[in-house]
């Protein structure tokens, strides 16, 4: 279908046609932000379609639920089986997987208990999320005058959609002044991540990575990524980065379901160590899409194939 849109989308154990999976105008995930998502991908591998790290995704998305408590009647197994299901329905072999959560009903106020809540599963076809040239390429970013929530004030842990509005303020200043992606710091200054992936600086050979006390979404990649560096005998360190050391880094780097990884270039138009992806880079990028490609062996257990398309392909 055109613009990437499938024919079905699961909800709540049932598969609707794309066009019928939609909500009335007064719910309360509209008005109040009061919805949490994942993002995840399946790609196509020599054995069929696998979906990359679904069960912890599908954890997370319980996590986000439970801090925002919003009762998630299906749990994580039966949110994998239902994920595959729904890119088999699609008879996709790579795509974009959305899980989103929200309040509906149809009455007004703040007040979310006792609202109804639905769960949705959509699948659609979606490229590179910085543009065809971005992994190999890098892209050019800017420190954005957005800043991420100061502790205490929202739960930056959730993936929660009212989260992203911050980030839509950052994406679109960045774009707005040329840029492909904007860096937003923490409430104390520190570097924080993306409008929509984490951030990793590497110097000497060490990865940098800010902690979750910096107000950054525990990310999934994020989370693959310090297993891939350990693997290839890298230090990691979760540390809060003071803006200057993006100015002194040997290499920068995006990651993110999406933005898979990706190298930055230059950062307010001062070049990233040579101003080209770096060989740390290059190496995590060539482990974590090998793997997910089916290319590496899965030495994590990360892949949930899709078993009724992969017995097709052979």
């Amino acid at each position: 279908m055109a613009d990437g849109r499938t024919s079905k989308i699961w909800r709540d154990g049932e598969f609707v046609n794309w066009e019928d999976a939609t909500v009335h105008v007064m719910s309360h995930a509209l008005h109040y932000g009061s919805s949490v998502f994942e993002g995840i991908r399946c790609y196509e591998t020599p054995s069929g379609p696998a979906v990359f790290r679904l069960g912890d995704h599908m954890r997370r998305l319980h996590d986000s639920c439970r801090i925002y408590r919003m009762p998630l009647e299906h749990s994580v197994e039966s949110l994998v089986q239902a994920s595959v299901d729904t890119v088999a329905a699609n008879e996709l072999r790579h795509c974009y997987i959305r899980p989103v959560v929200m309040r509906t009903g149809e009455q007004m106020g703040v007040y979310g208990i006792g609202v109804p809540v639905e769960t949705f599963i959509i699948a659609w076809k979606w490229g590179h999320y910085l543009g065809q040239d971005a992994l190999e390429n890098g892209v050019d970013v800017c420190v954005s005058s957005w800043r991420r929530a100061a502790p205490g004030t929202v739960p930056m842990m959730a993936k929660a959609s009212g989260n992203y509005m911050q980030s839509q303020l950052t994406k679109m200043e960045a774009r707005l002044n040329h840029y492909a992606e904007g860096i937003m710091l923490d409430n104390f200054g520190y570097v924080a991540e993306g409008s929509g992936e984490n951030l990793f600086l590497v110097r000497d050979g060490v990865l940098y990575t800010s902690p979750l006390a910096s107000a950054i979404l525990g990310g999934i990649t994020r989370d693959t990524v310090m297993t891939l560096a350990r693997d290839l005998g890298h230090e990691v360190r979760e540390m809060q980065m003071p803006r200057e050391m993006l100015h002194l880094a040997d290499e920068l780097f995006f990651c993110g379901t999406a933005a898979e990884v990706t190298p930055l270039r230059s950062v307010d138009q001062i070049p990233v160590g040579s101003g080209t992806r770096g060989p740390v880079t290059r190496a995590i990028q060539e482990q974590y899409l090998g793997i997910a490609q089916g290319r590496v062996a899965d030495r994590h257990g990360w892949l949930t194939m899709v078993p009724a398309l992969s017995e097709s392909s052979r």
